[in-house]
């Protein structure tokens, strides 16, 4: 009899392709199922193989559709534990809540502490998720939590570019953390903008910068970007400051067409992200790279299931996960 229960992956309905990826690297088929939406907008997933005793991967973003693909979290929870799967672990790249990490003005939820109740809720037993807005969500959740970083993937395509005389740049005081973190990997410095945000309209108005600029090219480091806004912002106070060229390196894209249309407007020569969130949106403009995440995914999942530190990735990544190419 084998050590290990028999191991299968399954997609919901905005993770397919990210699903397919993780299984090309590990050298297996993605499981069967489907998602259905009712023309009243009623979800229904169906497992169309059986999972008894098997430790199931549920992959799903939340992220261009975050209520849907939420809600079919729940659901796919449910209908593997009653399909008596002995685990289920759902993979999130994209955990589209992690903004609403506290409660910073009177009368509002705290929404991602809501999400993490109702999926522990719903039968899950682990999670996977990569570069959370607020790192602090891992203790939300009473399960365990496995939060990947992408900074080791995406600095080392930084230093495939050969870019030279480059600074690191923070759009703001609270990612300089993480920004600095980058700085250190690539050995440059940081430099850290001023952005003020009044209100929730995705506009944050950036003011000033701390650090030099002038005569460098500067790499903009945040997790995520919805309207480019900030990247914009940013990318143009940089110029002013004697930037010589602009690229912006982050870790999800949710952007709209327009804020596609803005970017390649923009001073930015282009920016990197990976593929955690399947936005069509950002694949027909020279001005985007997307590289996959997968790999890391699926690196972590085989140690999850063989019972083998995932720390490891933090550090450094396999050659094979850098060398996979999953687009």
């Amino acid at each position: 009899m084998s050590v290990h229960n028999e191991m299968k992956i399954f997609a919901g309905s905005s993770g397919k392709q990210f699903a397919e990826r993780i299984c090309s690297y590990l050298h297996m088929s993605l499981g069967s199922s489907e998602a259905i939406t009712f023309s009243d907008g009623n979800t229904f997933v169906r497992i169309k193989e059986n999972v008894r005793g098997t430790d199931v991967y549920l992959v799903q973003p939340i992220g261009l559709s975050p209520n849907n693909e939420f809600v079919e979290i729940l659901f796919w929870i449910d209908a593997f534990k009653r399909a008596s799967a002995n685990s289920v672990t759902v993979v999130i790249p994209y955990f589209g809540y992690a903004k609403g990490d506290k409660k910073d003005e009177p009368r509002v939820s705290i929404r991602a502490r809501v999400c993490a109740d109702a999926i522990e809720t719903a039968g899950v037993d682990r999670i996977i998720m990569m570069d959370l807005h607020a790192p602090q969500i891992q203790g939300f959740f009473k399960k365990p939590v496995d939060h990947l970083i992408a900074l080791p993937l995406l600095s080392e395509y930084i230093k495939a570019q050969g870019i030279e005389n480059f600074v690191i740049v923070s759009p703001d005081a609270g990612f300089a953390k993480q920004a600095r973190k980058f700085s250190s990997y690539l050995g440059v410095s940081t430099v850290i903008g001023d952005k003020r945000r009044t209100g929730h309209d995705e506009n944050p108005e950036t003011l000033e910068l701390i650090g030099e600029v002038n005569g460098k090219n500067a790499i903009i480091v945040d997790d995520f970007s919805t309207s480019g806004g900030t990247l914009i912002d940013l990318s143009h106070l940089l110029k002013r400051k004697g930037a010589l060229s602009i690229f912006a390196c982050l870790s999800h894209l949710l952007l709209s067409p327009q804020a596609v249309e803005r970017i390649e407007a923009s001073p930015i020569e282009y920016v990197i992200s990976t593929d955690s969130v399947e936005n069509h949106a950002v694949n027909h403009t020279a001005k985007i790279r997307i590289i996959s995440a997968a790999p890391l995914f699926g690196e972590a999942i085989r140690r999850i299931y063989m019972h083998q530190s995932v720390s490891g990735l933090f550090e450094g990544l396999p050659p094979e996960v850098l060398e996979f190419d999953g687009l």
